[in-house]
């Protein structure tokens, strides 16, 4: 049986996820790459200095880069039908996202979450995090961190080393990844500041809420919390994604921030993997991963 997929990346250039700058795709047979596809894309879109600062990409550069809607040919016909690896459910958001800005067609494919992987294999990350570049530095796996097509490649490459640890093959682990880690589901606290659930889709991640949201925080937080995500009322050192208010995000293109967003904009700048989202995008992420 052919052991095919595809692996994507996608980079963007602010807090909306359709705002796509850089699009990743690597193909794997058999344990081998097959294809890599990329392009640099206009994201008719601002960009934001946090996110020039983690992939570099910036907006001169791709000012004569074709639109997204130029490229989904292409990409929706190497995805289409394919079981499709991410690295977390935050590309298959962007993707949809973007889809959606442009009004076209859904790509029907197979999502496999490869940090769903990990969880299922490595007991160790629970502690270090599930983020790409912690993975791929304690497994050996020498990538660009934030090029889309090296991005793409690292998720693949942890999923085959995920298939030769356990011997499941890619239709195995798409059936693992719906199945228990074999912790205890634990009941939300009644502070906000809640412990995620062990076995949830996004186990690993810590999230911090600000801005204005379209629910209370409480309410924000018990679904964070059922989906596995850690919150906290502060960023810190530990903190992995902070959700903004669709709002917030919007005034003056994201130049009017919060004390919660400037101090996670201050620890990517030192190299700290925080990834900034608005509410909107979060709650279709929660879609996804449910």
């Amino acid at each position: 049986m052919s052991q095919r997929f595809i692996a994507v990346d996608f980079e963007t250039s602010n807090a909306d996820l359709a705002s796509i700058c850089q699009i990743g795709t690597v193909s794997f047979d058999d344990g081998k790459v097959i294809e890599a596809w990329g392009s640099l894309v206009n994201p008719e879109d601002y960009f934001d200095e946090i996110n020039v600062s983690i992939h570099g990409i910036e907006e001169e550069m791709v000012e004569h880069a074709p639109k997204f809607r130029d490229l989904f040919g292409p990409l929706a016909t190497r995805l289409r039908g394919q079981i499709v690896v991410s690295h977390t459910s935050f590309d298959r958001t962007a993707l949809t996202q973007a889809i959606e800005k442009y009004k076209l067609a859904e790509v029907e494919c197979i999502w496999l979450d490869s940090a769903r992987v990990v969880r299922r294999t490595w007991s160790e990350f629970a502690r270090s995090g599930y983020g790409l570049g912690n993975v791929c530095d304690v497994l050996g796996i020498q990538f660009k961190h934030h090029d889309a097509i090296e991005d793409a490649r690292a998720a693949g490459e942890v999923l085959l080393r995920a298939m030769k640890i356990t011997g499941l093959d890619i239709e195995g682990w798409l059936r693992r990844v719906k199945q228990p880690i074999d912790l205890l589901i634990g009941e939300p606290s009644d502070s906000i500041a809640v412990e995620g659930n062990p076995d949830g889709p996004l186990a690993g991640e810590e999230i911090v809420f600000t801005g204005t949201l379209s629910m209370t925080r409480r309410e924000a937080a018990v679904l964070a919390a059922t989906l596995g995500c850690d919150v906290a009322t502060s960023v810190k050192k530990t903190t992995t994604v902070l959700v903004v208010g669709d709002q917030d995000i919007r005034q003056l293109a994201g130049n009017e921030k919060s004390a919660k967003q400037l101090k996670a904009e201050e620890l990517v700048g030192r190299g700290q993997p925080i990834r900034i989202l608005k509410e909107s995008d979060f709650l279709r992420l929660t879609t996804f991963v449910q």
